[in-house]
């Protein structure tokens, strides 16, 4: 439930759901904010600062009204009260200013989450309003539509839906060179054999969308979309794929570029890192009656990484040639 607002000024929204879980849980999700990216369908990339106490700094790009944005706030958690004050340091226009809270209160077996923005527009531009009437109420009932799903579904990590994994090459050539070559997709279908077509966009520097069609080991293509926050001076590239093959649902990944300690002048460690959420109502229709959870990581598991194994071997023999 939303509460919307118009006219000049200080502005303020507050959208509402009801939770068949323990307050405790929801606040849990709320407070894990590293992980939002994967739980939260707008979320594309956050990086999170601890500041001492119960303060931290969270750096956030997501998607609003179907743009990426990024801005950072500052957050202030009170676990005994299940209360998450946060305030802007850094909006994005047209976003003057903005800041809000999440209360999380028990009710009887169940939880009543509130969540509260309060926020100022550039010039108090009605457009400008419009644009974020819309992006906070369709971000806000996502996320609270996520949670959930979430908390009502009890512990997916445990239920093994959830899992991380990565692999690694190490490069003896130029960490520039490396990472350009993770950096230009663009250039993926006359590199890697796997990759068929692939657009990119960059209207802002370092933001990429990714629209890219692969090969499986089975014959079989499949289409995926993803944003990229590429950041050329740790030479890292995050993503999340916004559109995923029907047994994931959602996929977050990394790609990382770095001397390895004690490597100095022997090359770079090159890394890609997933974390996957399984689509557990899927598993049957695309493995078969009777698939499992174990199965499903399994396929997957074999899928990406054998993708990013192509991908790191190539670009390791690239760098490597190049460095020759």
């Amino acid at each position: 439930m939303g509460r919307p607002v118009t006219g000049p000024g200080r502005h303020h929204t507050t959208h509402r759901i009801d939770i068949a879980a323990p307050a405790d849980v929801v606040y849990g999700l709320i407070a894990d904010a590293a992980a939002w990216p994967l739980r939260f369908t707008p979320s594309i990339h956050v990086e999170r600062l601890p500041l001492g106490g119960a303060a931290e700094r969270l750096r956030i790009w997501a998607l609003a009204n179907g743009e990426v944005t990024n801005w950072t706030s500052h957050r202030e958690l009170d676990a005994r009260r299940r209360r998450i004050t946060f305030r802007q340091e850094r909006s994005s226009p047209p976003v003057a200013s903005m800041g809000g809270e999440w209360i999380v209160e028990q009710d009887g077996s169940g939880t009543r989450l509130t969540f509260d923005h309060d926020f100022d527009v550039v010039d108090d531009d009605p457009a400008g309003l419009a644009w974020v009437n819309r992006a906070v109420d369709g971000n806000s009932k996502a996320e609270l539509a996520n949670l959930k799903q979430l908390a009502e579904a009890g512990d997916r990590e445990a239920a093994g839906l959830e899992f991380s994994f990565e692999d690694s090459v190490l490069v003896k050539g130029s960490a520039d060179t490396v990472y350009e070559f993770l950096y230009r997709a663009k250039r993926w279908p006359d590199r890697l054999p796997h990759v068929r077509h692939a657009e990119v966009g960059e209207d802002v520097e370092n933001i990429q969308s990714l629209r890219m069609e692969t090969s499986a080991k089975d014959g079989s293509v499949h289409t995926t979309e993803s944003i990229r926050i590429c950041f050329p001076d740790t030479r890292r590239i995050v993503y999340k794929q916004t559109v995923t093959p029907p047994l994931m649902a959602a996929h977050t990944g990394e790609w990382t570029v770095h001397e390895p300690a004690g490597e100095s002048g022997g090359g770079v460690l090159v890394t890609s890192r997933h974390t996957v959420l399984v689509n557990e109502a899927n598993i049957g229709r695309v493995l078969g009656e009777g698939a499992t959870a174990e199965k499903a990581r399994k396929v997957i598991r074999d899928a990406l990484g054998g993708n990013s194994m192509a991908t790191l071997t190539l670009a390791k023999a690239f760098a490597e040639a190049d460095h020759a």
